[in-house]
């Protein structure tokens, strides 16, 4: 199973939220090394005829072991003559790296672009953006921001088809100006940087001639302040790791949680005074049934008899606790 199994549901062992009382169960401070956010913000923008100009490109071929899988290379284990391969899904977008492999792989020899050509997509190809030309400018109206001035790189596959309806893939880095302010942290020995979380998506384009093209693209920038840090945090200790779950039907599970043994439902019902039942069953003392086990003292709200065995209990159940036949009531 997982920390998330259904069996671990509200177990105090998994991470996440915590019932009751948050101080509950801290027993020690741990010290623990992580990127510290010191501030962060969040850009996003539609780039109208952005030109591009595409590089490394490689044509868009089956993969020899899956062929007709969108072109996406396939993992095989090999023994002998015998390959068993699993094709990821047809859903997912093929990248360039896949793209190459395929190309590398193919026996025959590779085609070149021919004539016009013909935009498909484009999108990001990692969400690690590359910043450049950074300056950061102190104000001295507001105590630790600064004014920061960037340029982002956001690289992009772009797929497009040639003339022949041959499909290609190239690869381009559009360019993203940044003139933000952010919180910055005082000097320190241990500097803090600066990073860039980047996504892309093309909604057009138009080829231009010379491995170039006009595009519109959605583009968000996310720029972060860091600084690895050692920092003191409050713990519930070290997690309990439970085995991994197999995946199965569980089919059996709704049996196996009934209880081992049968259990009488005229043992929960309440009853009331002792009186005298018939074919030979009394009831206790204390106004339990006999066949039902003792229960507290009440007053009756109905009796039932047993329609085969003639048993009688001074309680609402429905159900006969010494054959199992149906009870009615006798009042």
């Amino acid at each position: 199973m997982s920390f998330y199994s259904y069996k671990n549901a509200h177990s105090d062992a998994c991470p996440g939220m915590v019932n009751g009382n948050v101080l509950s169960g801290l027993n020690q401070r741990v010290c623990v090394q992580v990127k510290n956010v010191y501030d962060s913000c969040m850009q996003q923008e539609q780039l109208d005829d952005k030109r591009i100009v595409i590089e490394n490109i490689v044509p868009v071929l089956p993969g020899p072991d899956c062929p007709g899988n969108s072109g996406r290379p396939c993992s095989c284990d090999c023994e002998g003559n015998r390959c068993n391969c699993e094709c990821p899904p047809a859903s997912i977008p093929i990248t360039h790296d896949e793209a190459v492999q395929n190309a590398e792989n193919n026996p025959g020899p590779l085609p070149r672009p021919y004539g016009a050509w013909t935009f498909e997509s484009c999108r990001s190809s990692t969400t690690a953006g590359r910043i450049s030309n950074l300056t950061v400018e102190r104000m001295t109206d507001r105590p630790q921001f600064a004014r920061v001035r960037c340029t982002v790189d956001v690289p992009l596959d772009v797929l497009f088809l040639d003339q022949r309806c041959q499909e290609w893939m190239g690869q381009t880095v559009i360019k993203v100006d940044k003139d933000i302010l952010l919180c910055i942290p005082d000097d320190s020995i241990i500097p803090f940087t600066l990073e860039s979380l980047v996504s892309a998506i093309c909604v057009s384009g138009t080829y231009i001639g010379n491995c170039a093209f006009d595009i519109t693209v959605c583009v968000t920038v996310v720029l972060k302040v860091l600084a690895e840090v050692d920092i003191l945090i409050p713990t519930y200790g070290f997690c309990q790791v439970p085995p991994c779950e197999e995946f199965a039907e569980n089919v059996c599970d709704e049996f196996f949680s009934l209880p081992l043994f049968p259990q009488s439902s005229c043992a929960l019902e309440p009853v009331g005074e002792a009186a005298a039942t018939g074919n030979g069953t009394t009831t206790s003392a204390t106004g339990g049934c006999y066949a039902c086990g003792p229960v507290n003292p009440v007053r009756p709200r109905r009796v039932s008899q047993c329609s085969n065995c003639g048993t009688t209990c001074a309680s609402g159940s429905t159900l006969c606790p010494r054959c199992g036949s149906a009870m009615t009531s006798t009042n």
